[in-house]
Protein backbone atom coordinates (compact mmCIF):
# COMPACT_ATOMS: atom_id res chain seq x y z
CA UNK A 1 0.00 0.00 0.00
CA UNK A 2 1.56 3.28 -1.12
CA UNK A 3 1.42 6.21 1.31
CA UNK A 4 2.35 9.82 0.67
CA UNK A 5 2.16 13.36 1.96
CA UNK A 6 0.58 15.99 -0.27
CA UNK A 7 1.43 19.63 0.40
CA UNK A 8 -1.75 21.65 0.82
CA UNK A 9 -1.68 25.11 -0.72
CA UNK A 10 0.50 26.64 -3.40
CA UNK A 11 0.08 26.74 -7.13
CA UNK A 12 1.67 23.36 -7.76
CA UNK A 13 0.77 20.38 -5.50
CA UNK A 14 3.86 18.63 -4.16
CA UNK A 15 3.78 14.95 -3.24
CA UNK A 16 6.24 13.01 -1.10
CA UNK A 17 6.16 9.22 -1.23
CA UNK A 18 6.67 7.83 2.27
CA UNK A 19 9.13 5.06 3.05
CA UNK A 20 9.25 2.97 6.21
CA UNK A 21 11.05 5.80 8.09
CA UNK A 22 10.70 9.48 7.30
CA UNK A 23 11.90 12.66 8.98
CA UNK A 24 10.37 16.10 8.47
CA UNK A 25 12.06 19.38 9.28
CA UNK A 26 13.77 22.50 8.07
CA UNK A 27 17.23 20.95 7.65
CA UNK A 28 17.95 19.56 4.17
CA UNK A 29 19.12 16.24 5.59
CA UNK A 30 15.52 15.33 6.43
CA UNK A 31 13.56 12.92 4.26
CA UNK A 32 11.14 15.76 3.61
CA UNK A 33 12.55 19.25 3.92
CA UNK A 34 9.93 21.72 5.11
CA UNK A 35 10.85 25.24 3.99
CA UNK A 36 9.15 26.98 6.89
CA UNK A 37 10.98 29.33 9.25
CA UNK A 38 9.09 28.23 12.36
CA UNK A 39 9.68 24.53 11.72
CA UNK A 40 12.48 22.90 13.72
CA UNK A 41 15.57 21.40 12.06
CA UNK A 42 14.09 17.96 12.71
CA UNK A 43 10.47 18.50 13.62
CA UNK A 44 8.72 15.12 13.46
CA UNK A 45 9.00 11.58 12.21
CA UNK A 46 6.60 9.31 10.34
CA UNK A 47 7.29 5.60 10.75
CA UNK A 48 5.63 2.50 9.32
CA UNK A 49 4.69 0.28 12.24
CA UNK A 50 4.80 -3.52 12.31
CA UNK A 51 1.02 -3.57 11.93
CA UNK A 52 1.31 -1.81 8.57
CA UNK A 53 0.03 1.54 9.85
CA UNK A 54 1.94 4.82 9.75
CA UNK A 55 2.60 6.71 13.00
CA UNK A 56 3.60 10.38 13.27
CA UNK A 57 5.67 11.43 16.29
CA UNK A 58 6.82 14.87 17.34
CA UNK A 59 10.52 14.93 18.29
CA UNK A 60 10.50 17.84 20.70
CA UNK A 61 9.76 20.63 18.26
CA UNK A 62 9.27 24.12 19.62
CA UNK A 63 5.97 24.80 17.86
CA UNK A 64 4.53 21.31 17.87
CA UNK A 65 3.05 18.84 15.42
CA UNK A 66 -0.69 18.93 14.76
CA UNK A 67 -3.00 16.29 13.28
CA UNK A 68 -6.38 17.61 12.17
CA UNK A 69 -5.82 20.72 14.25
CA UNK A 70 -4.94 18.85 17.46
CA UNK A 71 -1.43 19.01 18.88
CA UNK A 72 -0.04 15.49 19.25
CA UNK A 73 2.99 13.74 20.62
CA UNK A 74 2.27 10.54 18.73
CA UNK A 75 -0.67 9.52 16.57
CA UNK A 76 -1.60 6.68 14.23
CA UNK A 77 -2.43 8.18 10.84
CA UNK A 78 -5.51 7.52 8.74
CA UNK A 79 -5.90 8.36 5.08
CA UNK A 80 -7.09 11.94 4.80
CA UNK A 81 -5.47 13.19 8.02
CA UNK A 82 -3.96 16.67 7.82
CA UNK A 83 -0.54 17.12 9.42
CA UNK A 84 0.55 20.68 10.24
CA UNK A 85 4.11 21.77 11.02
CA UNK A 86 4.40 25.52 11.57
CA UNK A 87 2.59 27.21 8.69
CA UNK A 88 2.90 24.13 6.47
CA UNK A 89 0.16 21.50 6.15
CA UNK A 90 0.26 18.12 4.43
CA UNK A 91 -2.51 15.64 3.74
CA UNK A 92 -1.65 12.03 4.49
CA UNK A 93 -3.08 9.59 1.95
CA UNK A 94 -2.90 5.85 1.43
CA UNK A 95 -3.85 4.24 -1.84
CA UNK A 96 -6.59 1.67 -1.28
CA UNK A 97 -5.34 -1.89 -1.56
CA UNK A 98 -5.90 -3.46 -4.94
CA UNK A 99 -8.21 -6.45 -5.22
CA UNK A 100 -5.86 -9.25 -4.34
CA UNK A 101 -6.41 -12.88 -5.34
CA UNK A 102 -7.01 -15.46 -2.59
CA UNK A 103 -4.00 -16.35 -0.51
CA UNK A 104 -1.57 -18.20 -2.75
CA UNK A 105 0.14 -19.99 0.12
CA UNK A 106 -2.97 -22.19 0.34
CA UNK A 107 -1.91 -23.81 -2.93
CA UNK A 108 0.45 -26.74 -2.57
CA UNK A 109 1.75 -29.23 -5.11
CA UNK A 110 1.77 -32.77 -3.76
CA UNK A 111 4.57 -35.00 -5.12
CA UNK A 112 2.43 -37.96 -6.19
CA UNK A 113 4.38 -40.98 -7.40
CA UNK A 114 2.59 -42.05 -10.61
CA UNK A 115 3.56 -42.74 -14.17
CA UNK A 116 1.28 -40.93 -16.62
CA UNK A 117 -0.07 -42.78 -19.63
CA UNK A 118 -1.67 -39.86 -21.47
CA UNK A 119 -1.38 -40.39 -25.19
CA UNK A 120 -3.13 -37.33 -26.62
CA UNK A 121 -4.29 -33.97 -25.34
CA UNK A 122 -7.18 -33.39 -27.72
CA UNK A 123 -8.53 -36.07 -30.09
CA UNK A 124 -9.76 -35.35 -33.59
CA UNK A 125 -13.35 -36.04 -32.53
CA UNK A 126 -13.20 -33.20 -30.06
CA UNK A 127 -13.05 -30.54 -32.76
CA UNK A 128 -16.08 -28.36 -33.38
CA UNK A 129 -18.17 -29.69 -36.24
CA UNK A 130 -18.96 -27.57 -39.31
CA UNK A 131 -22.32 -25.79 -39.01
CA UNK A 132 -23.81 -27.91 -41.80
CA UNK A 133 -23.12 -31.10 -39.83
CA UNK A 134 -24.80 -29.94 -36.63
CA UNK A 135 -28.39 -31.14 -36.25
CA UNK A 136 -28.85 -30.21 -32.60
CA UNK A 137 -29.74 -26.51 -32.26
CA UNK A 138 -29.02 -26.54 -28.52
CA UNK A 139 -25.46 -27.77 -29.16
CA UNK A 140 -25.00 -25.14 -31.83
CA UNK A 141 -26.16 -22.39 -29.48
CA UNK A 142 -23.90 -23.63 -26.66
CA UNK A 143 -20.86 -23.85 -28.93
CA UNK A 144 -21.56 -20.43 -30.42
CA UNK A 145 -21.86 -18.88 -26.97
CA UNK A 146 -18.53 -20.37 -25.91
CA UNK A 147 -16.79 -19.15 -29.05
CA UNK A 148 -18.34 -15.70 -28.64
CA UNK A 149 -17.06 -15.38 -25.10
CA UNK A 150 -13.61 -16.67 -26.14
CA UNK A 151 -13.46 -14.05 -28.89
CA UNK A 152 -14.40 -11.30 -26.46
CA UNK A 153 -11.78 -12.62 -24.05
CA UNK A 154 -9.06 -12.24 -26.65
CA UNK A 155 -10.14 -8.63 -27.22
CA UNK A 156 -10.14 -7.76 -23.54
CA UNK A 157 -6.87 -9.45 -22.68
CA UNK A 158 -4.93 -7.37 -25.17
CA UNK A 159 -5.44 -4.12 -23.24
CA UNK A 160 -4.51 -5.16 -19.70
CA UNK A 161 -1.40 -3.48 -18.33
CA UNK A 162 -0.78 -5.23 -15.00
CA UNK A 163 -0.01 -8.93 -14.88
CA UNK A 164 -2.08 -9.64 -11.75
CA UNK A 165 -5.11 -7.95 -13.28
CA UNK A 166 -4.59 -9.88 -16.49
CA UNK A 167 -4.42 -13.22 -14.69
CA UNK A 168 -7.54 -12.41 -12.71
CA UNK A 169 -9.44 -11.57 -15.88
CA UNK A 170 -8.29 -14.78 -17.58
CA UNK A 171 -9.62 -16.90 -14.71
CA UNK A 172 -12.85 -14.91 -14.39
CA UNK A 173 -13.59 -15.33 -18.09
CA UNK A 174 -12.73 -19.03 -17.96
CA UNK A 175 -15.32 -19.46 -15.19
CA UNK A 176 -17.95 -17.96 -17.49
CA UNK A 177 -17.16 -20.56 -20.12
CA UNK A 178 -16.64 -23.65 -17.99
CA UNK A 179 -18.47 -24.76 -14.88
CA UNK A 180 -15.83 -25.47 -12.27
CA UNK A 181 -15.29 -25.13 -8.54
CA UNK A 182 -11.69 -23.97 -8.56
CA UNK A 183 -9.11 -22.52 -10.92
CA UNK A 184 -5.40 -21.83 -10.58
CA UNK A 185 -2.94 -20.10 -12.91
CA UNK A 186 0.69 -21.11 -12.48
CA UNK A 187 3.64 -19.43 -14.18
CA UNK A 188 7.09 -20.86 -14.78
CA UNK A 189 9.75 -19.57 -12.41
CA UNK A 190 12.77 -18.80 -14.66
CA UNK A 191 15.19 -19.67 -11.84
CA UNK A 192 13.78 -23.09 -10.89
CA UNK A 193 11.99 -23.87 -14.20
CA UNK A 194 9.05 -25.05 -12.12
CA UNK A 195 5.45 -23.89 -11.75
CA UNK A 196 4.60 -21.21 -9.18
CA UNK A 197 0.94 -20.35 -8.35
CA UNK A 198 0.10 -16.76 -9.34
CA UNK A 199 -3.69 -16.51 -9.20
CA UNK A 200 -6.42 -18.58 -7.53
CA UNK A 201 -10.21 -18.54 -7.63
CA UNK A 202 -12.40 -20.95 -5.70
CA UNK A 203 -15.96 -21.16 -4.49
CA UNK A 204 -14.99 -22.23 -0.96
CA UNK A 205 -12.10 -21.03 1.16
CA UNK A 206 -9.94 -24.12 1.49
CA UNK A 207 -6.48 -25.44 0.87
CA UNK A 208 -5.83 -26.55 -2.69
CA UNK A 209 -3.53 -29.51 -3.33
CA UNK A 210 -2.49 -29.79 -6.96
CA UNK A 211 -1.32 -33.14 -8.22
CA UNK A 212 2.36 -33.08 -9.13
CA UNK A 213 1.75 -35.95 -11.55
CA UNK A 214 -0.76 -33.90 -13.54
CA UNK A 215 1.41 -30.78 -13.48
CA UNK A 216 4.46 -32.73 -14.62
CA UNK A 217 2.46 -34.15 -17.50
CA UNK A 218 1.69 -30.61 -18.62
CA UNK A 219 5.15 -29.18 -17.91
CA UNK A 220 7.33 -31.92 -19.35
CA UNK A 221 5.25 -32.99 -22.34
CA UNK A 222 3.46 -29.67 -22.91
CA UNK A 223 0.18 -31.57 -23.21
CA UNK A 224 -3.25 -30.90 -21.81
CA UNK A 225 -4.70 -33.30 -19.27
CA UNK A 226 -8.42 -34.15 -19.09
CA UNK A 227 -9.79 -36.51 -16.47
CA UNK A 228 -13.55 -36.99 -16.50
CA UNK A 229 -13.39 -38.60 -13.06
CA UNK A 230 -9.98 -38.16 -11.49
CA UNK A 231 -10.86 -40.34 -8.49
CA UNK A 232 -11.14 -43.43 -10.64
CA UNK A 233 -9.01 -42.43 -13.63
CA UNK A 234 -6.40 -45.14 -14.16
CA UNK A 235 -3.79 -42.57 -15.14
CA UNK A 236 -3.86 -40.91 -11.70
CA UNK A 237 -5.24 -43.62 -9.40
CA UNK A 238 -2.16 -43.33 -7.13
CA UNK A 239 -2.31 -39.55 -6.87
CA UNK A 240 -3.09 -39.03 -3.19
CA UNK A 241 -3.86 -35.31 -3.56
CA UNK A 242 -6.73 -36.14 -5.91
CA UNK A 243 -8.14 -38.87 -3.69
CA UNK A 244 -7.87 -36.83 -0.49
CA UNK A 245 -9.74 -33.88 -1.95
CA UNK A 246 -12.39 -35.93 -3.71
CA UNK A 247 -11.78 -34.24 -7.06
CA UNK A 248 -14.22 -35.66 -9.58
CA UNK A 249 -13.07 -33.90 -12.77
CA UNK A 250 -9.85 -32.14 -13.73
CA UNK A 251 -8.48 -30.13 -16.65
CA UNK A 252 -4.94 -28.77 -16.82
CA UNK A 253 -3.58 -27.09 -19.94
CA UNK A 254 -0.19 -25.56 -20.79
CA UNK A 255 0.27 -21.87 -21.49
CA UNK A 256 2.32 -22.02 -24.68
CA UNK A 257 3.65 -19.15 -26.77
CA UNK A 258 5.54 -20.30 -29.88
CA UNK A 259 6.37 -23.55 -28.07
CA UNK A 260 7.68 -21.55 -25.09
CA UNK A 261 6.09 -22.79 -21.87
CA UNK A 262 4.94 -19.83 -19.78
CA UNK A 263 2.86 -21.75 -17.24
CA UNK A 264 -0.33 -23.76 -16.84
CA UNK A 265 -4.03 -23.33 -16.12
CA UNK A 266 -5.82 -25.78 -13.85
CA UNK A 267 -9.58 -26.19 -13.31
CA UNK A 268 -11.35 -28.88 -11.36
CA UNK A 269 -14.77 -29.89 -10.08
CA UNK A 270 -15.36 -31.30 -6.61
CA UNK A 271 -18.95 -32.43 -7.15
CA UNK A 272 -19.84 -33.46 -10.66
CA UNK A 273 -18.55 -36.66 -12.21
CA UNK A 274 -17.72 -36.11 -15.87
CA UNK A 275 -18.07 -32.37 -15.46
CA UNK A 276 -15.68 -31.78 -18.36
CA UNK A 277 -15.52 -33.35 -21.80
CA UNK A 278 -13.03 -33.12 -24.63
CA UNK A 279 -14.92 -30.23 -26.17
CA UNK A 280 -14.41 -28.34 -22.90
CA UNK A 281 -10.74 -29.22 -23.05
CA UNK A 282 -10.52 -27.89 -26.58
CA UNK A 283 -12.12 -24.64 -25.50
CA UNK A 284 -9.97 -24.46 -22.38
CA UNK A 285 -6.86 -24.97 -24.53
CA UNK A 286 -8.04 -22.16 -26.79
CA UNK A 287 -8.42 -19.88 -23.80
CA UNK A 288 -4.94 -20.88 -22.68
CA UNK A 289 -3.53 -20.03 -26.11
CA UNK A 290 -5.07 -16.56 -26.00
CA UNK A 291 -3.96 -16.16 -22.39
CA UNK A 292 -0.39 -17.15 -23.26
CA UNK A 293 -0.22 -14.49 -25.99
CA UNK A 294 -1.55 -11.86 -23.57
CA UNK A 295 0.87 -12.93 -20.81
CA UNK A 296 3.86 -12.94 -23.16
CA UNK A 297 2.90 -9.47 -24.45
CA UNK A 298 2.51 -8.30 -20.87
CA UNK A 299 5.93 -9.61 -19.87
CA UNK A 300 7.46 -8.05 -22.97
CA UNK A 301 5.79 -4.72 -22.18
CA UNK A 302 7.14 -4.90 -18.63
CA UNK A 303 10.62 -5.55 -20.00
CA UNK A 304 10.38 -2.59 -22.37
CA UNK A 305 9.01 -0.41 -19.57
CA UNK A 306 11.87 -1.51 -17.30
CA UNK A 307 14.45 -0.69 -19.97
CA UNK A 308 12.79 2.68 -20.57
CA UNK A 309 12.84 3.31 -16.83
CA UNK A 310 16.56 2.50 -16.70
CA UNK A 311 17.19 4.84 -19.61
CA UNK A 312 15.23 7.57 -17.83
CA UNK A 313 17.30 7.00 -14.70
CA UNK A 314 20.52 7.28 -16.69
CA UNK A 315 19.23 10.46 -18.31
CA UNK A 316 18.81 11.99 -14.87
CA UNK A 317 22.41 11.19 -13.99
CA UNK A 318 24.41 11.29 -17.22
CA UNK A 319 24.70 13.52 -20.24
CA UNK A 320 22.50 12.45 -23.19
CA UNK A 321 25.47 11.39 -25.31
CA UNK A 322 26.73 9.06 -22.59
CA UNK A 323 23.26 7.58 -22.17
CA UNK A 324 23.12 6.82 -25.90
CA UNK A 325 26.50 5.11 -25.75
CA UNK A 326 25.50 3.00 -22.73
CA UNK A 327 22.18 1.93 -24.27
CA UNK A 328 23.89 1.05 -27.57
CA UNK A 329 26.55 -0.99 -25.74
CA UNK A 330 29.50 1.23 -26.67
CA UNK A 331 30.06 1.92 -22.98
CA UNK A 332 29.53 -0.40 -20.04
CA UNK A 333 28.92 0.44 -16.41
CA UNK A 334 30.61 -1.33 -13.54
CA UNK A 335 27.64 -2.01 -11.30
CA UNK A 336 29.74 -3.46 -8.51
CA UNK A 337 31.93 -1.42 -6.19
CA UNK A 338 35.35 -0.53 -7.60
CA UNK A 339 38.27 1.60 -6.51
CA UNK A 340 38.90 4.36 -9.01
CA UNK A 341 40.12 7.91 -9.34
CA UNK A 342 37.23 10.36 -9.45
CA UNK A 343 36.91 14.14 -9.44
CA UNK A 344 34.09 15.40 -7.24
CA UNK A 345 32.43 18.80 -7.65
CA UNK A 346 30.30 20.24 -4.84
CA UNK A 347 28.23 23.38 -5.54
CA UNK A 348 26.32 24.91 -2.64
CA UNK A 349 24.05 27.97 -2.38
CA UNK A 350 25.33 30.49 0.13
CA UNK A 351 22.83 31.92 2.61
CA UNK A 352 20.03 29.57 1.58
CA UNK A 353 18.63 29.34 5.13
CA UNK A 354 18.30 33.11 5.30
CA UNK A 355 16.60 33.15 1.90
CA UNK A 356 14.15 30.52 3.10
CA UNK A 357 13.16 32.74 6.00
CA UNK A 358 12.57 35.73 3.70
CA UNK A 359 10.47 33.96 1.06
CA UNK A 360 7.46 31.61 1.04
CA UNK A 361 8.29 27.90 0.78
CA UNK A 362 6.55 27.57 -2.58
CA UNK A 363 8.80 30.27 -4.00
CA UNK A 364 11.92 28.58 -2.61
CA UNK A 365 10.96 25.23 -4.13
CA UNK A 366 10.42 26.91 -7.51
CA UNK A 367 13.76 28.70 -7.16
CA UNK A 368 15.61 25.47 -6.42
CA UNK A 369 14.03 23.70 -9.39
CA UNK A 370 14.94 26.55 -11.73
CA UNK A 371 18.49 26.69 -10.36
CA UNK A 372 19.02 22.92 -10.57
CA UNK A 373 17.76 22.90 -14.16
CA UNK A 374 20.49 25.35 -15.18
CA UNK A 375 23.31 23.80 -13.17
CA UNK A 376 22.64 20.20 -14.22
CA UNK A 377 22.54 21.22 -17.88
CA UNK A 378 26.02 22.70 -17.44
CA UNK A 379 27.21 19.56 -15.61
CA UNK A 380 25.97 17.29 -18.39
CA UNK A 381 27.43 19.53 -21.05
CA UNK A 382 30.90 18.89 -19.63
CA UNK A 383 30.39 15.12 -19.32
CA UNK A 384 29.75 15.09 -15.60
CA UNK A 385 27.46 12.72 -13.71
CA UNK A 386 24.86 13.91 -11.23
CA UNK A 387 25.52 12.08 -8.00
CA UNK A 388 22.76 13.61 -5.91
CA UNK A 389 21.07 16.70 -4.54
CA UNK A 390 21.62 17.38 -0.84
CA UNK A 391 19.21 20.16 0.03
CA UNK A 392 20.42 23.12 -2.03
CA UNK A 393 23.73 21.42 -2.84
CA UNK A 394 24.64 19.66 -6.10
CA UNK A 395 27.22 16.88 -6.15
CA UNK A 396 28.70 16.07 -9.55
CA UNK A 397 31.20 13.38 -10.56
CA UNK A 398 33.80 13.27 -13.32
CA UNK A 399 35.30 9.88 -14.09
CA UNK A 400 32.46 7.76 -12.68
CA UNK A 401 30.64 5.70 -13.72
CA UNK A 402 32.34 6.33 -17.09
CA UNK A 403 36.08 6.94 -17.07
CA UNK A 404 37.23 10.34 -18.36
CA UNK A 405 40.99 10.83 -18.84
CA UNK A 406 40.67 14.63 -18.59
CA UNK A 407 38.22 14.60 -15.65
CA UNK A 408 40.08 17.21 -13.50
CA UNK A 409 40.28 19.72 -16.36
CA UNK A 410 36.64 19.09 -17.23
CA UNK A 411 35.62 19.79 -13.67
CA UNK A 412 37.42 23.16 -13.66
CA UNK A 413 35.79 24.12 -16.93
CA UNK A 414 32.44 23.02 -15.61
CA UNK A 415 32.81 25.06 -12.42
CA UNK A 416 33.66 28.20 -14.38
CA UNK A 417 30.72 27.59 -16.70
CA UNK A 418 28.44 27.18 -13.70
CA UNK A 419 29.48 30.59 -12.42
CA UNK A 420 28.85 32.14 -15.82
CA UNK A 421 25.49 30.45 -16.14
CA UNK A 422 24.61 31.71 -12.68
CA UNK A 423 25.33 35.28 -13.74
CA UNK A 424 22.74 34.96 -16.50
CA UNK A 425 20.36 33.22 -14.16
CA UNK A 426 20.63 36.05 -11.63
CA UNK A 427 20.24 38.69 -14.31
CA UNK A 428 16.89 37.20 -15.29
CA UNK A 429 15.86 37.02 -11.65
CA UNK A 430 16.77 40.68 -11.15
CA UNK A 431 14.52 41.62 -14.07
CA UNK A 432 11.68 39.94 -12.18
CA UNK A 433 12.56 41.67 -8.93
CA UNK A 434 13.74 38.41 -7.33
CA UNK A 435 16.69 37.92 -5.03
CA UNK A 436 19.89 36.64 -6.63
CA UNK A 437 21.62 33.40 -5.73
CA UNK A 438 25.28 33.04 -4.73
CA UNK A 439 27.14 29.74 -4.75
CA UNK A 440 30.51 28.37 -3.72
CA UNK A 441 32.16 25.41 -5.46
CA UNK A 442 34.70 22.89 -4.17
CA UNK A 443 36.55 20.36 -6.34
CA UNK A 444 38.83 17.49 -5.36
CA UNK A 445 40.36 14.47 -7.13
CA UNK A 446 41.25 11.22 -5.42
CA UNK A 447 40.67 7.51 -5.06
CA UNK A 448 37.11 6.50 -4.12
CA UNK A 449 34.93 3.44 -3.96
CA UNK A 450 32.36 3.84 -6.74
CA UNK A 451 29.35 1.64 -7.22
CA UNK A 452 25.69 0.95 -6.54
CA UNK A 453 24.98 1.47 -2.85
CA UNK A 454 21.73 1.22 -0.93
CA UNK A 455 19.08 -1.22 0.28
CA UNK A 456 17.57 -4.22 -1.47
CA UNK A 457 14.72 -1.97 -2.65
CA UNK A 458 16.61 1.11 -3.77
CA UNK A 459 20.11 1.41 -5.20
CA UNK A 460 21.96 4.58 -6.14
CA UNK A 461 25.24 4.92 -7.96
CA UNK A 462 27.58 7.05 -5.85
CA UNK A 463 31.13 7.36 -4.53
CA UNK A 464 32.40 7.16 -0.98
CA UNK A 465 35.77 7.81 0.59
CA UNK A 466 38.02 10.43 2.12
CA UNK A 467 38.40 12.23 -1.21
CA UNK A 468 34.65 12.94 -1.19
CA UNK A 469 34.86 14.42 2.29
CA UNK A 470 37.68 16.72 1.19
CA UNK A 471 35.64 17.98 -1.76
CA UNK A 472 32.77 18.77 0.62
CA UNK A 473 35.21 20.58 2.94
CA UNK A 474 36.57 22.70 0.06
CA UNK A 475 33.03 23.63 -0.90
CA UNK A 476 32.34 24.85 2.62
CA UNK A 477 35.48 27.04 2.45
CA UNK A 478 34.56 28.63 -0.88
CA UNK A 479 33.21 32.17 -0.60
CA UNK A 480 30.25 33.30 -2.73
CA UNK A 481 31.38 33.23 -6.36
CA UNK A 482 34.57 31.31 -5.55
CA UNK A 483 35.85 27.98 -6.91
CA UNK A 484 38.28 26.15 -4.63
CA UNK A 485 40.23 23.15 -5.93
CA UNK A 486 42.73 20.84 -4.27
CA UNK A 487 46.37 20.44 -5.24
CA UNK A 488 45.65 16.98 -6.69
CA UNK A 489 43.04 18.41 -9.06
CA UNK A 490 45.40 21.23 -10.08
CA UNK A 491 48.31 18.88 -10.80
CA UNK A 492 46.17 16.46 -12.81
CA UNK A 493 44.69 19.34 -14.84
CA UNK A 494 48.12 20.13 -16.26
CA UNK A 495 49.29 23.69 -16.81
CA UNK A 496 45.94 24.76 -18.19
CA UNK A 497 44.13 26.09 -15.11
CA UNK A 498 44.81 29.62 -13.84
CA UNK A 499 44.69 29.73 -10.05
CA UNK A 500 45.51 31.85 -7.03
CA UNK A 501 46.91 30.11 -3.93
CA UNK A 502 44.82 30.26 -0.77
CA UNK A 503 45.85 29.70 2.81
CA UNK A 504 46.38 26.03 3.61
CA UNK A 505 43.69 24.32 5.62
CA UNK A 506 43.73 21.61 8.21
CA UNK A 507 41.56 18.61 7.34
CA UNK A 508 40.44 16.03 9.87
CA UNK A 509 42.42 12.80 9.63
CA UNK A 510 45.45 14.39 7.94
CA UNK A 511 48.65 15.50 9.59
CA UNK A 512 49.77 17.91 6.89
CA UNK A 513 47.74 21.01 5.96
CA UNK A 514 46.04 20.85 2.59
CA UNK A 515 47.10 23.22 -0.18
CA UNK A 516 44.14 24.78 -1.93
CA UNK A 517 43.69 27.16 -4.86
CA UNK A 518 41.03 29.49 -6.23
CA UNK A 519 40.33 28.96 -9.95
CA UNK A 520 40.51 32.13 -12.05
CA UNK A 521 40.20 30.76 -15.56
CA UNK A 522 41.48 28.41 -18.25
CA UNK A 523 44.53 29.29 -20.36
CA UNK A 524 44.10 29.73 -24.08
CA UNK A 525 46.71 27.03 -24.62
CA UNK A 526 44.44 24.40 -23.07
CA UNK A 527 43.11 21.74 -25.44
CA UNK A 528 39.54 22.32 -26.59
CA UNK A 529 36.83 20.78 -24.48
CA UNK A 530 35.92 17.34 -25.79
CA UNK A 531 32.27 16.43 -26.20
CA UNK A 532 30.86 13.55 -24.16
Amino acid sequence: MAAKLILIGGDHPTEHILTSFNTLGRHPDNSIQVLDRIVSKEHSRITLGPDGRYVVRDVGSLNGTFVNGERVTERVLKSGDQISLGNTTYRFTEDPPRNQPPVLNKVTMTPDQVQSQVQSSVSASSRFLPAADIKDVATLRADYEKLRIAHELSQRLSIDAELDTLLQKIVDEAFQLIRADRAVILLVDPETDDFVPRYVRQKRDEEIRLSRSILDEVRLKKRAVLSSDAMVDERFKAAKSIIMQGIRSTMCVPLLYNDKLLGAMHMDSMLATGAFNERDLLLFSGIATQAAVAIENNLLAQKIEHEASKRAQFQRLLSPNLVDQIVSGQLTLNQGGSRREVTMLFADIRGFTGMSERHPPEEMVATLNEYFEVMVDVLFRHGGTLDKYVGDEIIGLFGAPVELPDAPLRSARCALDMMRALEEFNRLRADQGREKINIGIGVNTGLCIAGAIGSSRTLQYTVIGDAVNIAARLCSLAKPGEIIISESTLQLSGPHVIVEPRQTVKVRGRNEPLKIYAVQGIRDTAPPASRS
